[in-house]
């Protein structure tokens, strides 16, 4: 599956004075010297699934993260949480504050790791569902503090995660890694790059290492006196942050120079002001390096050596970069009852012994999952068409969106120019026809 340019900006700013107590990620007992987790790579970002205090849960995993996250309120009934105490939190977005809890003390495990002690905060504002922004269940974000005290190899192309004890790891001889400094600021881990914009020149940035962004390359414009928007670039909805939705400007660079590593063409993003109020904590952040950009690598990432090392994903790192040329951002718009055609197939005896096969048909109904217009860009083919925020997508060229992941949904968004999509929709129960071309932004 090509990667998606839709975005879940999970890019959170926890502003607030109480700090818990953080227990330590160990290995479980019995365990020499390292876990393997495996995860599923949605959208470009990883899921694994791991336990709280008996509870399992699924969690994003977050790098641009310090502490976990939990948002879905539906698992507070069944998750008994520890030492709670009430509080505010902000973060991306051009909402306000909203309301939280945090607590400490709670036993977290997953696949061999342990911690006995964990932190975390629960958002109980119910504003913010990944899980609809990915299509599938997601409870929490689990951030930084899962990879302070491991050597971690994040492997995209065979979706595992193996964290290893930082006293006995030795780094194996492989001549075409690379290795790179890693600066922390409030514990996240930072990254120089090089990036050359549409008119050749090249210059140095600071980003921060987001594997919980699903973009390729957030810039921040005017940071530095050589980060500007480009002539060539579109207005777009670039996702949704903690305090609300984030908007700015989409473009291409020419080329991201990482060490010897060059990656050409590659998507960029140019949050607006009024998103990124909360963002400049660290004055010499420029960006982010989004999933985008760590995919298409073999990652090693070394938070007690305060060092990153890469190698070449030979499965994703020429993919091209694709972005929505439709206009249309879609979110998970619950179950719905749709008529399903069954098959069964049924032998009998006839005549002279022969043996014949019955085919029998049969219908009923049964849940599928839908999906609905959440945000739609004004000028764009979709809109242009006449569809709405709201809609509920039946069909895209003749194919049931029930019977399609989300990834392959956006997928078909992000075709060449040019590609005709024909789409039914739900609109209050009236079933419309609506059909557009895929347009060329950049």
């Amino acid at each position: 599956m090509k990667a998606s340019n839709v975005l879940i900006s999970c890019l959170f700013l926890l502003a607030f004075a109480p700090v818990c107590a953080q227990g330590s990620f160990v290995l479980s007992p019995g365990r020499q010297d390292k876990a393997v987790v495996p995860f599923k790579l949605v959208n470009n970002m990883m899921v694994i699934k791991a336990k709280v205090n008996g509870k399992e849960l699924s969690f994003l995993v977050d790098t641009g993260v310090k502490k976990t996250v939990l948002f879905n309120v539906q698992v507070s009934d069944s998750l008994l949480l520890k030492n709670i105490e009430t509080l505010k939190l902000r973060g991306l977005g051009e909402g306000n504050s909203i309301n939280a809890v945090s607590s400490n003390g709670n036993l977290f495990s997953c696949n061999g790791i342990i911690n006995p002690s964990l932190s975390l905060f629960m958002i109980t504002d119910n504003l913010f569902d990944l899980s609809a922004k990915m299509g599938i269940d997601i409870h929490g974000i689990i951030g930084g503090d899962l990879f302070e005290d491991f050597v971690v190899k994040i492997n995209y192309a065979s979706e595992k995660l193996t964290f290893y004890d930082p006293s006995t790891y030795k780094y194996s001889k492989c001549k075409t890694c690379e290795s790179f400094p890693l600066d922390f600021y409030g514990s996240k881990p930072y990254l120089d790059v090089y990036v050359t914009n549409q008119a050749g020149t090249e210059h140095k940035v600071k980003l921060l290492i987001d594997s919980g962004g699903g973009d390729s390359l957030w810039l921040f414009p005017y940071s530095d006196p050589n980060i500007y928007v480009p002539e060539k670039n579109f207005d777009d909805y670039l996702g949704k942050g903690l305090s609300g939705d984030i908007y700015g400007k989409r473009a291409k660079l020419r080329e991201i120079r990482i060490g010897s590593f060059l990656i050409f063409d590659a998507n960029v993003s140019y949050p607006d002001s009024t998103s990124m109020l909360t963002m400049h904590q660290n004055k010499e952040r420029n960006g982010t390096l989004g999933a985008g950009i760590l995919k298409r690598f073999h990652v090693i990432m070394d938070y007690p050596g305060r060092r990153i090392t890469l190698k070449k994903n030979n499965r994703f790192f020429n993919e091209p970069f694709l972005y929505n040329k439709s206009g249309i951002e879609i979110v998970y718009g619950g179950e719905m009852l749709v008529k399903e055609k069954r098959t069964r197939i049924n032998p009998v005896e006839g005549e002279n012994n022969q043996s014949i096969t019955d085919i029998i048909y049969s219908y009923g109904l049964t849940y599928k999952p839908s999906y609905k217009i959440a945000v739609i860009r004004h000028g764009s083919p979709a809109h242009l068409a006449g569809l709405r925020e709201g809609d509920i997508i039946l069909e895209i060229n003749g194919r049931e969106a029930y019977n399609m992941k989300m990834e392959e949904v956006n997928h078909m968004f992000s075709q060449k120019a040019d590609k005709r999509i024909r789409m039914l929709v739900d609109r209050n129960g009236e079933h419309l026809n609506y059909e557009f071309v895929l347009r060329s932004m950049l």
